[in-house]
């Protein structure tokens, strides 16, 4: 009898290491990789989201748009991240159909680091530009100082951070600096990589926060959460319209409204110095670039309700990380997207 029950006994332990080793197993894998514009929302949901289903993992690599792209279209990931449209020979290369699936919008803020300014510095579009340009090189020169009554702006050189990687941010950047500069628009003119006139390179919106944080007198941009979180101030910019404009949820939403009515099928649109009082003029879509045909089909299921959720109930915590919803028409086109995609 005592065998017997040892017997049962061993048989069971046997048991449950084979069930733990099936529930191992079980557990999906999901790599993705590319835009550090996105990344506090994403690493949010992916926790988030394990608590809900908990046989999927997701592993994000915040690494640029531009890898992002690069590994999609590799297929060495599951799915890319880009706040850069694909080109149609980008989308041409690629060795399926790529999807973009836009997830929220975000804000490109102008942050800086001048020391006994904490906020509330106003800039012109213009100049902007003619900072990034290298034409104005000094922070108490008259064009900033006319706009910013009572600031006392220092005597000091202007130290230009950018990014160094290809990058989504400076897609936007470079977009909106395009659209209001015709110098910039001829000489440097917009992509996730430029030839910077000048200034110092940071990796991902993570560096260049970094840099402009340790750096007195420098200037960069990084996307709206990068700033809070580093509590760096950043400007109030002069928009299409004419009006200084803060950035936050309801200034990025109203650069939205008037692009969302011509929004085109596959959702490859700029959304920079749109038109409107309200409108923040350096805002853009992020997405996620999905193959329409799925090789995993255990993957693309879990892909599949993942992309629903976060359309859904994801979209609740964007304003909290400080990204701005995507509106509910946009949300009715990307549910239809979503039931495209093959597993």
């Amino acid at each position: 009898m005592f065998a017997t029950v040892r017997k049962s006994v061993l048989t069971l332990a046997l048991l449950a290491v084979v069930c733990t080793a099936g529930q191992a197993a079980a557990e999906t894998l999901i790599n993705g990789a590319g835009a550090t514009f996105p990344y506090p929302l994403y690493s949010k949901w992916f926790s988030e989201y394990a608590k809900i289903d908990t046989s999927v993992k997701f592993n994000y690599q915040s690494i640029g748009s531009g890898g992002g792209i690069k590994q999609i279209t590799a297929g060495t990931v599951d799915f890319g991240a880009s706040d850069k449209f694909l080109s149609d020979a980008e989308l041409k290369a690629a060795p399926g159909k790529l999807l973009h699936i836009p997830t929220v919008m975000g804000a490109v803020v102008v942050t800086y680091n001048i020391p006994g300014v904490h906020k509330g510095l106003k800039l012109r579009s213009s100049d902007v530009a003619d900072i990034f340009l290298g034409k104005i090189t000094k922070w108490n020169d008259k064009r900033i100082a006319d706009d910013n009554p009572g600031v006392k702006l220092p005597n000091e050189s202007i130290i230009v951070v950018h990014r160094s990687d290809g990058s989504g941010t400076t897609s936007i950047f470079t977009d909106y600096l395009s659209s209001v500069n015709q110098e910039w628009n001829g000489k440097v003119g917009k992509g996730a990589s430029v030839n910077w006139p000048i200034g110092l390179g940071g990796k991902g919106n993570e560096g260049v926060a970094g840099q402009i944080k340790n750096t007195r007198n420098s200037i960069g941009y990084v996307e709206l959460a990068y700033a809070f979180e580093n509590k760096l101030p950043y400007a109030t910019l002069m928009n299409k319209s004419g009006k200084f404009v803060e950035p936050s949820i309801k200034t990025t939403s109203a650069a939205a409204a008037g692009a969302v009515k011509h929004m085109p099928a596959d959702y490859r649109v700029s959304l920079v110095n749109q038109p409107g009082d309200d409108a923040y003029p350096i805002v853009g879509f992020t997405w996620l670039l999905v193959y329409e045909h799925q090789k995993d089909a255990v993957k693309g299921k879990k892909l599949v309700e993942f992309l629903n959720w976060e359309l859904h109930k994801g979209q609740k915590m964007a304003p909290e990380m400080l990204y701005a919803p995507l509106p509910p028409a946009v949300v009715k086109m990307v549910e239809k997207t979503i039931k495209t995609i093959k597993h």
